[in-house]
């Protein structure tokens, strides 16, 4: 893989859709799984700071690689530039706009 490349892959995570951007994704040796590699953030020279890029930046700072379910993940595109990394609520009953992701096993009640 070209090391120019940047890809926004969005997943869902514990109810909430994470939107990240990487320069390595792709299929792992462990069955089911993506593996993301590489994150990328914004710049630090800018002098507004998104409090949500903050939290993920945060949030994966010691993570060389990442194995994400493949029922998770919602998309993944190859983009010309990286974006602001962000959290988005789940809407429409588990659906991001008009995507809807794969079945996930049912939440346990208690």
């Amino acid at each position: 893989m070209s090391s120019d490349r940047i890809y926004r892959i969005s997943f869902v995570n514990q109810d909430k859709v994470y939107e990240i951007f990487a320069k390595q994704v792709y299929e792992s040796d462990l069955y089911g799984f993506v593996v993301v590699e590489e994150l990328v953030f914004g710049t630090q020279s800018t002098v507004v700071i998104d409090p949500g890029e903050e939290r993920l930046k945060n949030e994966f700072e010691s993570v060389k690689r990442s194995f994400i379910p493949i029922h998770s993940v919602i998309r993944i595109d190859e983009v010309e530039h990286p974006g602001v990394s962000k959290i988005h609520s789940l809407e429409n009953g588990g659906a991001p706009g008009n995507v809807s992701p794969f079945a996930r096993p049912a939440k346990k009640k208690d």
